[in-house]
């Protein structure tokens, strides 16, 4: 049975006044039992001041098609991962694209094509190219001689070279040199521009990582491989800024080639 006990006002302010006073300067002793509260507080504490240092924001590039599946495929996933509150926009575009006047934090570009007045980093390891085509199309047609092979068959529109917007690039005996396809079918793209090989359309020039795996199953054929270049890798691009936003700086940070 619970008991109660009634007091007065007076009671209460006689207790006040008889109570042991404890002050800052001697301070209660910790027991254990205070310890998990500490722990919690300093915990949170901890907490606050992670979510305050971690990068967020946005960041903006813009690349050639093929970079973003040899570059930034391969990391992207973590970087995204680790960090949470930072976003990233990737825009493809094979041209070259003034970043400034677009507002990009960044552009890629191959290593020899970064204009000078740009600050570059590199963000991958060289990159090869290959001249590729169909068991089919050369059965059809043989391989090319030489990149600027002008036999009629190689220009008839039944078999007609996959050309892209930009001239090839060759070199041969330190010598480099480009070579601009005349065909009936234009891809601006890299991926269709294999398919189209893939398919017998014709000749496609393209990364050799890209293909490696078509020309170890056989569905593609390496020609002209003498002629073939090796460029420096992709580098990431921008002017430079003497404030950076965290959220741009862990970029570079992430996909520095190393």
């Amino acid at each position: 049975m619970a008991r109660f006990v009634a007091t007065s006002a007076k009671d209460n302010r006689e207790a006040r006044r008889l109570a042991p006073f404890r002050s800052f300067d001697n301070p209660r002793p910790r027991t254990g039992k205070d310890k998990p509260h500490f722990e919690s507080i300093a915990a949170g504490v901890n907490a606050i001041s992670a979510l305050r240092d971690k990068p967020s924001g946005d960041v903006r590039v813009v690349c050639p098609d093929d970079a973003v599946e040899l570059v930034f495929r391969r990391r992207l996933s973590a970087f995204l991962r680790d960090l949470p509150d930072v976003t990233v926009e990737i825009i493809v575009d094979n041209g070259f694209t003034n970043i400034v006047e677009r507002q990009f934090d960044a552009g890629v570009r191959l290593g020899e094509a970064v204009a000078r007045d740009m600050v570059a980093m590199r963000i991958g390891p060289d990159v090869s190219y290959s001249v590729v085509a169909s068991p089919d199309y050369l059965e059809r047609h043989g391989p090319p001689s030489n990149p600027q092979d002008r036999r009629p068959q190689l220009r008839q529109p039944s078999a007609s070279n996959v050309r892209g917007l930009y001239a090839r690039e060759f070199e041969r005996d330190g010598r480099g040199f480009s070579v601009r396809v005349e065909g009936q079918l234009t891809l601006s793209n890299i991926a269709p521009a294999i398919d189209a090989a893939l398919d017998g359309i014709g000749l496609a020039y393209v990364p050799t990582d890209l293909v490696l795996q078509h020309v170890e199953r056989g569905r593609l054929r390496q020609v002209l491989s003498d002629w073939c270049p090796t460029f420096q890798g992709y580098h990431l691009y921008y002017p430079s800024r003497r404030n950076p936003s965290p959220a741009f700086s862990a970029f570079v940070d992430a996909f520095r080639h190393r």
